[in-house]
């Protein structure tokens, strides 16, 4: 499979960066959201070949008009880039919970819209790359849970919506991954980061790459990746 366009967030780490270089390592084109020129420097010595377009999902108005900047059809859109900031509800702070639900599902709603004719042009995939946190919510994650049931709710709609055009929606639910995200979450909780503990990062893509590669007489709408032993706070 080679000779497709991808546009991706969050290829500057973790899941983002390995399905950015598998993707790339295959022939295939990708468009790459870079939150600053300076950001957008960074990535085109990773990922020379790519195309580059600067938007802050922090500030979702960034990213109005983004759709004028890609000529013709989009095979995949993977919406990868998330943050999190853990607190009990007592102390949450309003800027913590805005910044969750402001990057973690507004911006992903803003640049799909801004990117739907493209996918409908090659009746192509949009995943939503969400958390076993977006099917469960524990104490401390009521912020980043939030944003992710919410884009669980905004798949689901996408999903509903696009049937007539062809477009597909699939929601991957990854549980704890070994990456940056995943040690500062190890920071808050006060714990010792241990990456040999989580799914890998190539593992997550695994499962990313066959939702896309998924042929046309069928869809995947979602599939969760836990890791084979349960650990506690997985």
């Amino acid at each position: 499979m080679t000779g497709r366009r991808h546009v991706l967030t969050g290829a500057g780490s973790g899941i983002g960066a390995a399905l950015a270089r598998r993707l790339a390592e295959r022939g295939d084109d990708l468009v790459l959201l870079a939150r600053s020129e300076a950001r957008a420097a960074e990535l085109a010595g990773s990922f020379p070949a790519a195309q580059l377009l600067v938007a802050d999902l922090a500030d979702p108005g960034t990213l109005n008009g983004l759709g004028r900047q890609v000529d013709g059809p989009v095979d995949s859109l993977v919406h990868v880039a998330g943050v999190v900031d853990l607190a009990p509800v007592e102390r949450l702070r309003l800027a913590a919970w805005e910044e969750q639900v402001v990057v973690n599902l507004t911006a992903p709603a803003v640049l799909t819209r801004e990117l739907l004719p493209h996918v409908r042009a090659s009746r192509g995939t949009i995943v939503f790359v969400n958390s076993s946190a977006g099917l469960s919510a524990s104490a401390e994650w009521s912020a980043y849970a939030a944003s992710k049931f919410g884009l669980r709710a905004l798949a689901d709609a996408l999903r509903a919506e696009e049937l007539e055009h062809g477009v597909r929606v699939s929601t991957v639910y990854p549980s704890r991954t070994a990456t940056p995200m995943q040690e500062k979450v190890h920071e808050q909780e006060g714990r010792t980061y241990d990456a040999s503990r989580w799914i890998s990062a190539d593992t997550v893509v695994d499962t990313l790459l066959h939702v896309i590669d998924l042929p046309a007489d069928a869809t995947i709408p979602d599939v969760t990746v836990r890791p084979v032993v349960p650990r506690p706070g997985t």
